[in-house]
């Protein structure tokens, strides 16, 4: 479905019925990343999917996409579909938009979860990495694409789950040039929203996978001790819809049941 955002067309998709779930892919990601969770999570409940800026069938907004610019985007969608209150969860980069989003509407969540992401900013490493892909990526867009990507997974990983793994990375390089830059700039410049997850007043989850290049899990872990925020610790990397399917699914029907 298609939907009138400042001027672009933002693409959405609407399944199921019941309480709603809205779900946020990563960078380099879109919509078609919750397909396989789809069929079990559509039983009992009613799903959105987003395209976010730049990703997927919606296009750009300019040169820079910070979290709240995305935040705005997907709050348009659920106004539209006139949705209260609804549980979100948000895969790495979705993760730093549900935040954002969360600063801005904290009423509207009956639970929020960080699947393979984080509340904290970047640290200065990461934001030159991020830096330096966005000059590289504009003379070498494949290859950059390729080779973050290929990072996400470990050795096994890309042979056990190689089907899945050819589609999604498919998927990431159909992302435009404008896109890549855009949410790189976005992800270097967001704050730090420790404070804004904890104080949330709703259901808190944070999945981590235990080999995630990303994503500090021990230090999540460490800092949400004896707090509110419930913690779900899988065997694998950053892609857990992929690497950790089965238990992935179940935490998430813990979580939102």
């Amino acid at each position: 479905m298609i939907l009138e955002h400042k001027g672009i067309n933002l693409f959405y998709t609407d399944q199921g019925e019941g309480t709603a779930i809205i779900l946020l892919h990563g960078f380099l990601e879109n919509n078609t990343m919750w397909h396989a969770l789809l069929p079990s999570l559509t039983k009992k409940h009613r799903v959105i999917c987003i395209d976010l800026l730049g990703h997927g069938k919606t296009p750009c907004l300019g040169y820079v996409h910070t979290m709240e610019e995305m935040a705005e985007a997907v709050l348009t969608v659920l106004k539209h579909l006139r949705l209260r209150r609804y549980y979100m969860i948000g895969h790495s980069m979705g993760g730093y938009v549900a935040l954002a989003f969360a600063e801005k509407s904290p009423e509207t969540l009956k639970g929020l979860c960080l699947m393979n992401s984080t509340y904290q900013a970047d640290g200065n490493e990461m934001k030159q990495l991020r830096s330096r892909a966005n000059k590289m990526v504009q003379t070498n867009f494949n290859n950059m694409v390729r080779m973050s990507f290929a990072n996400l997974f470990s050795e096994k990983s890309k042979t056990i789950y190689k089907t899945a793994f050819d589609t999604a990375l498919k998927e990431a390089l159909k992302t435009p040039v404008q896109g890549y830059i855009a949410c790189q700039e976005g992800m270097r410049l967001r704050p730090d929203r420790q404070e804004v997850f904890k104080s949330l007043n709703c259901k808190k989850l944070i999945i981590i996978g235990e080999n995630d290049p990303v994503v500090d899990g021990e230090k999540l872990v460490e800092e949400t001790k004896n707090t509110n925020i419930e913690t779900a610790i899988f065997s694998e990397g950053h892609m857990s819809h992929i690497e950790n399917h089965n238990s992935l699914l179940n935490a998430i029907m813990h979580f939102i049941e």
